[in-house]
């Protein structure tokens, strides 16, 4: 009887132990956190993910919104196996999925973005057993214009750079052309000049022997 109950122990003791030791499961969110975008366009909202566990029909996607001048939070879109659209409220026919879970992909898009749709969106994952972990977060900036940034200044300065190099080549290759052009034509006047004076200097020779002759 002793033996019986001193293993159930040793065993129930082992098994806290393994669930202390085994690390605790969270999803970890990848979002761009800051995005900027035109009035009136189509915006994609990118959430990526990771888990320890597999993909599976338990996986959630919730997206939720906290406008920018305060307020309540506000739901946006769902994602259980097949996903649930806003059948009120702001969002209704203006988002969709755009994420592919096999992908760890958890994005939407947003459509006919407004001025009123800045604020804060807010994109949380569970796939069971992993559900703990930070909630992604994605602040979006709607602007009449695109304003430019450090890449888009960089690009110009690449392009510019770039046209810049293509008209020196041009440029050189067009001056060397006609240098050689010009060296051509007079290469050829000095052969003609040449030959007008080996001619005359004949005509001369030719008269003189003639002279000679009726001397």
């Amino acid at each position: 009887m002793y033996g019986k109950s001193s293993t159930r122990v040793v065993l129930l003791l082992l098994g806290i132990q393994l669930t202390a030791l085994w690390p605790i499961a969270a999803v970890e969110i990848y979002t761009s956190r800051v995005l900027e975008a035109v009035n009136g366009t189509d915006a994609r909202l990118k959430c990526t993910f990771s888990s320890f566990a597999p993909v599976g029909d338990a996986l959630t996607v919730t997206w939720n919104f906290r406008p920018l001048d305060g307020g309540p939070e506000q739901f946006v879109f769902y994602y259980h196996i097949d996903p649930f659209q806003p059948m009120s409220g702001r969002f209704k026919d203006r988002v969709s999925w755009d994420g592919n879970p096999e992908r760890y992909d958890a994005s939407i898009s947003l459509w006919k973005l407004q001025f009123d749709d800045n604020g804060t969106y807010t994109c949380q994952v569970k796939n069971p057993p992993d559900v703990d972990g930070v909630i992604g977060e994605i602040r979006l900036s709607v602007v009449q214009t695109v304003r430019f940034s450090e890449i888009h200044f960089l690009a110009l300065a690449i392009g510019s750079a770039c046209a810049l190099m293509i008209i020196i080549v041009i440029v050189v290759v067009l001056v060397q052309h006609f240098r050689k052009k010009r060296w051509a034509e007079r290469a050829h006047k000095v052969v003609e000049i040449k030959s007008n004076e080996e001619e005359r200097l004949n005509q001369e020779k030719k008269v003189s022997v003639y002279l000679e002759d009726t001397d």
